[in-house]
């Protein structure tokens, strides 16, 4: 292979290659149906055309033939006269005219069929426009779709990404630090009023429970006093020294509550 045919072979491939690139399918579909919609006023120009010839063929054919039996008409009223010779001059005009007629019946028949064979193309063209539309706004919608969905995934392959997923990890971290930092600042802020109400606390505690033993060592001080004997009888003894010595166990017991 040439150098020149490689180089043809790559140019082609880079050409094809951005032809397709460049193809929009929503574009191409409005271009296709306008262009079927241009051949559809060009088809429906030729019928017309078609049909107008047609029209001045039937009018010269009528013609002809009137005028093939007006020299017909003349023939026999020449031969009428006795005039031999004249009829068959007006005969001799009468054969031209008819062979024109036949002429223009055979144009006739074939613009005929011409004429049918292009309003039945006329026809077969405006059902496959009508067709195309629908199909039309089928594809684009569905291209519309296809574009939406891919870059939807194209957004969510991004987003996959490590380095994205890296950069919300990070930012992450930066939010937790953010909030330890505000919880930080709030209690250094908060230490003084909370240490005064914890000693209000503390000294509520302490005042409680110091009015709590007064009022044990109150009462218990009352009720010994009440129920201890007197300086006198405390000396006394039984004679007993286990009695004795049981009374004076007591006392002390008294004595030390």
């Amino acid at each position: 292979m040439g150098l020149f045919d490689r180089i043809m072979r790559v140019i082609r491939a880079n050409l094809n290659s951005l032809v397709s690139q460049a193809e929009d399918p929503e574009k191409i579909l409005e271009q296709t149906v306008l262009d079927m919609q241009e051949d559809l006023i060009q088809l429906r120009q030729a019928v017309a055309q078609a049909i107008a010839t047609q029209k001045r063929t039937e009018r010269q054919y009528s013609q002809a033939q009137t005028t093939a039996d007006e020299w017909h008409r003349r023939a026999q009223l020449a031969l009428q006269k006795g005039d031999e010779h004249l009829a068959r001059e007006a005969l001799t005009r009468r054969k031209s005219y008819v062979e024109t007629a036949e002429s223009m019946k055979t144009q006739l028949d074939q613009q005929g069929a011409v004429v049918t064979q292009l309003k039945q193309n006329m026809l077969k063209l405006e059902s496959k426009i009508s067709e195309a539309k629908t199909k039309k706004d089928l594809y684009i919608a569905r291209a519309r779709s296809a574009k939406a969905t891919q870059q939807i995934n194209e957004m969510m392959g991004r987003v996959g990404t490590g380095s994205a997923m890296a950069a919300f990890e990070r930012m992450e971290e930066k939010v937790l630090q953010l909030e330890a930092q505000s919880e930080a600042i709030a209690e250094l802020g908060m230490d003084d009023l909370e240490k005064r109400f914890e000693r209000l606390g503390e000294t509520d505690e302490i005042e409680a429970e110091l009015a709590a033993m007064k009022a044990q060592q109150s009462l218990p001080q009352g009720n010994n006093q009440a129920q201890l004997p007197s300086s006198q009888s405390t000396n006394q003894t039984t004679g007993n020294p286990e009695i004795d010595a049981e009374l004076e166990q007591l006392r002390s017991q008294f004595r030390n509550s």
